[in-house]
């Protein structure tokens, strides 16, 4: 029987900051237009966090009974470390996306926007089916893919527009920079695993790219988030570049990463790379809020 310590373990990585940033970034923006709606942000949070944290038990069963996590070199898992039997992590994945779907339904029944419905069952999909079925699409090489899409440009413009019921350029910008620090953080982590993941044969990006392919994504997509920062500004409000403020808990993953370390030693790059994620969404909360 596994401790309250071990769910927790399980849950935890890289969570808050992914689940918040988002919503806060989308916020910012509908603040800026004077749209902002404190219920429907709170919703949208438990929305996300909820998709977050049953991703992570997702992920927890589908890679523990597949066998992949025998060779990681990542935290605890539940299942693969053998504390929890897969059916109880099976049920918390399900249970987080039961609570994901009842605040979207809430958000839905508020706005009116219905399909909004079909948003939320493919991001529950995209959420189970990532390691999860018969034919996993993070074993194929396109998780980076998937996370821009629901952990960038749908998060970031699904918070915009139950707000304000339209998005805006600055909306767009916002869901670049946001997902690509998101992609980010799935690189790094991928990274990390590579070695344990092409023995596994599981085919992530990072198995295809090769080590260095890798470190150069993963410094590329530092770079869009940076572009996509000014975007923002240069639609919205200077002010906005406040979001630059990432730059400072990225100096840690810039080095880390250029100078070639590996396995463990890639752990505190996923931790100041999610920071760095809740970092810029801080600075364009607080960047648009002064520029209102």
């Amino acid at each position: 029987m596994a401790t309250l310590a071990e769910w927790v373990e399980g849950a935890r990585p890289r969570t808050l900051p992914a689940a918040l940033a988002p919503v806060l970034a989308g916020s910012a923006v509908a603040w800026f237009e004077n749209g902002f709606v404190p219920l429907l942000a709170g919703l949208a949070l438990v929305v996300a966090l909820a998709l977050q944290v049953g991703v992570n038990y997702a992920n927890d069963y589908s890679d523990g009974i597949r066998g992949t996590d025998a060779a990681r070199v990542g935290p605890l898992r539940l299942v693969g470390s053998g504390v929890a039997a897969p059916t109880h992590v099976r049920a918390a994945a399900f249970g987080s996306f039961g609570l994901a779907a009842v605040a979207g339904l809430a958000v839905v029944v508020l706005t009116g926007h219905w399909w909004l419905l079909a948003v939320g069952a493919a991001a529950i999909a995209a959420a189970w089916y990532y390691t999860g079925g018969s034919r996993p699409y993070g074993y194929l090489g396109l998780g980076e893919l998937f996370v821009f899409i629901f952990f960038g440009l749908v998060a970031v413009t699904g918070t915009v527009y139950i707000q304000l019921g339209s998005v805006t350029r600055a909306t767009w910008w916002t869901a670049i920079a946001i997902g690509a620090l998101a992609c980010a953080i799935l690189v790094a982590n991928n990274l990390r695993d590579l070695e344990g993941d092409r023995a596994a044969g599981k085919r992530t990006l990072a198995t295809r790219l090769g080590d260095a392919g890798t470190r150069r994504f993963f410094l590329g997509l530092l770079g869009v988030a940076a572009v996509g920062v000014f975007g923002v500004a240069a639609t919205s409000s200077w002010w906005a570049l406040l979001g630059w403020f990432m730059m400072v808990t990225l100096i840690g993953p810039i080095r880390e990463v250029a100078r070639g370390v590996t396995g463990r030693a890639l752990i505190p790059v996923l931790k100041q790379t999610g920071l760095a994620e809740l970092a810029c969404a801080t600075g364009l909360f607080v960047g648009l809020l002064i520029a209102r």
